[in-house]
């Protein structure tokens, strides 16, 4: 999408993020990229554990797109991606990549929907106007 931020957050693999084979944990990717929105938010100036306390929001995983293309193995630096791509009252989609820093190669694409949640009830809610009008330019 033409005119989306892209921001960029440095990950190394340790050997605790790889399996047996040597190679990252499908499943790591997800969190690679939860790490990279959590910094995301923060650089926008918005702590999670603030929202929640002085909000009463938390944000959810509400559908994950994954698309594994080429392994990451132990000691690799990586880049983790994250673009706002669509936001909507309660809900935010981003794109995100994991690529080798080295040479930027796509090793991992992901299309992930964030829901905005009430932390008493889980119910969705809106995002916090204060969130809303920083990302309001994003998309």
């Amino acid at each position: 999408m033409t005119g989306v931020k892209e921001f960029l957050w440095p990950v190394r693999v340790y050997y605790e993020d790889t399996d047996s084979g040597g190679v990252v944990y499908y499943a790591n990717y997800l969190k690679f990229m939860e790490r990279a929105r959590t910094e995301w938010l923060r650089q926008l100036g918005f702590e999670q554990d603030e929202l929640r306390e002085k909000e009463g929001v938390l944000f959810a995983v509400r559908r994950a797109g994954v698309d594994f293309r080429s392994p990451a193995r132990f000691n690799d630096a990586l880049q983790v991606s994250v673009q706002l791509i669509s936001r909507g009252k309660a809900s935010l989609v981003f794109r995100q990549d994991v690529r080798l820093a080295v040479d930027g190669r796509v090793l991992c694409h992901g299309e992930i929907k964030i829901a905005c949640l009430d932390a008493a009830s889980f119910r969705p809610v809106p995002i916090p106007q204060a969130l809303f009008s920083v990302i309001h330019d994003d998309v």
